[in-house]
């Protein structure tokens, strides 16, 4: 009786798993980093995404891969626009970034975060974070109350780890419902998606 012979692993059944990654966290990186300094990118939905990828991959260390890319990715763009904002307040004639971050925080979110900066500390920051168009507020109230970039850090590190944890958790779940990669990438996006956009809707409303 003939032995079954064992499928073999080519190159061509491993190379598309290994060209995502390679493609795949760069562009991650790069996107979020973005995202960090420009607020318009939905990194959100991204970090969502590639975790949904990852989900499906057989590669063991693809979801903290994402982690690892996404929450440094933040971290250094949060750092790196923080950095310009300082400079724009130390300037005479201000910056572009710091004009920036004055005409995405109004001075109703602006004053509520420097009322809870005050009272809380460090622990505004991780829930800016978390919050829907929280982030900025809080970054600009440490900006006027002189936080250097070292205090600011501390506290803006583990804001960063539970912003990619909750991401990646949201795209864990879609990817978990569904078999098919795109179906839970679309789950995943109309999730976050939901998520930021309820609160301004209550704000509205209210």
């Amino acid at each position: 009786m003939p032995l079954l012979a064992a499928p073999a692993v080519t190159p061509a059944s491993v190379l598309p798993e290994a060209t995502q990654q390679a493609i795949g966290y760069p562009t991650l990186f790069l996107l979020v980093l973005a995202g960090a300094l420009v607020p318009v990118i939905p990194t959100g939905a991204l970090v969502s995404s590639a975790a949904v990828v990852a989900f499906h991959q057989t590669a063991p260390f693809s979801l903290a891969m994402v982690f690892v890319t996404a929450s440094l990715a933040a971290f250094l763009g949060d750092a790196a626009l923080y950095w310009l904002g300082r400079r724009g307040l130390k300037s005479k004639n201000g910056s572009r970034w710091l004009e920036a971050l004055r005409a995405r925080a109004p001075e109703d979110r602006l004053e509520q975060a420097q009322e809870k900066l005050a009272g809380h500390g460090v622990a505004v920051l991780v829930l800016s974070r978390l919050v829907p168009a929280g982030r900025i507020p809080v970054m600009l109230a440490c900006l006027l109350a002189k936080w250097p970039l070292r205090r600011f850090s501390r506290g803006n590190f583990p804001a960063c780890l539970a912003w990619a944890v909750t991401y990646q958790l949201i795209g864990i779940l879609g990817g978990s419902l569904f078999d098919e990669p795109w179906e839970g990438v679309v789950a995943a996006i109309g999730l976050t998606v939901l998520i930021s956009v309820v609160p301004s809707v209550v704000r509205r409303v209210r």
